[in-house]
């Protein structure tokens, strides 16, 4: 469904979170003022990105095991395989995702996320989580809201300050999806790296790029009136179900997923 779609231009003059993302993970779709951020930030912070990655591959295969066959992803990111209708797919290849995010290269990008199986179906739509009611309906064209949908929000919301009402706004997704569904976040915090706290502010602002990471308190909101499954939310590195969690490691991410009542 990107047919048609304008082709915006991509600023190079200005990081973005989805390309810092990317160069931490390896990737090649970034540009200079992308990995400038990604070389101020602590060392740690690939094993972080590697580490929160690992968490959705494992979640969403958790979901699609139990059933799961429609996923809203925002936030997507430049595509990394496997990609989440990958990991998705290949347990049920009925499966319907839609991606969105609002960073122009993944649009260009979007054909890599589009590779659907022939039983499934797979859309990206160019938009802002902060467009809550447009994305929905977009999504609405694909995903059938009268059955359980997972929303998957994955190292997003730190980058909405409190005055942008992150809250509401994971509130108003929420409330569209129907009993039975599921919220797969993760969210970025210093919890386990307070040392690290100040570099890694400082590098995000020098990029102008705003930064809010959250204490678990500040995290356990998001899933208010939602029933967190085992293990809860805990850090990623902790978030396993069948297989048992390796030797804990610190991570800069809480995690967790929850079902609708």
């Amino acid at each position: 469904m990107t047919a048609g779609i304008p082709r915006p231009r991509i600023d190079t003059s200005k990081p973005h979170p989805a390309r810092v993302y990317d160069w931490l993970l390896g990737g090649k779709d970034n540009y200079p003022v992308d990995q400038r951020v990604g070389e101020t930030l602590p060392e740690e912070a690939r094993g972080n990105a590697a580490r929160n990655r690992a968490f959705m591959h494992r979640a969403a295969a958790w979901l699609a095991q139990r059933g799961v066959d429609q996923f809203l992803d925002l936030g997507t990111g430049i595509p990394t395989e496997p990609n989440l209708h990958q990991i998705v797919q290949a347990i049920r290849p009925d499966a319907r995702i839609v991606y969105a995010d609002n960073d122009p290269i993944v649009l260009r990008h979007a054909e890599a996320l589009l590779t659907s199986s022939p039983e499934g179906a797979t859309d990206f739509l160019h938009a802002d989580v902060r467009q809550p009611a447009a994305i929905l309906e977009h999504a609405g064209a694909v995903l059938d809201f009268g059955r359980p949908v997972a929303l998957s929000l994955i190292a997003l919301l730190h980058f909405l300050p409190d005055d942008e009402d992150p809250y509401g706004l994971v509130r108003t997704l929420v409330r569209a999806l129907p009993s039975g569904s599921f919220l797969l976040l993760s969210h970025g915090t210093a919890d386990q790296h307070p040392e690290l706290k100040r570099e890694t502010e400082a590098a995000y602002k020098k990029g102008a790029i705003p930064l809010r990471m959250r204490t678990r308190s500040e995290v356990e909101p998001f899933f208010e009136g939602l029933e967190l499954v085992a293990p809860g939310l805990v850090f990623a590195t902790e978030w396993y179900q069948e297989e048992p969690a390796p030797a804990r490691e610190r991570s800069g991410f809480y995690v967790g997923v929850a079902r609708v009542p």
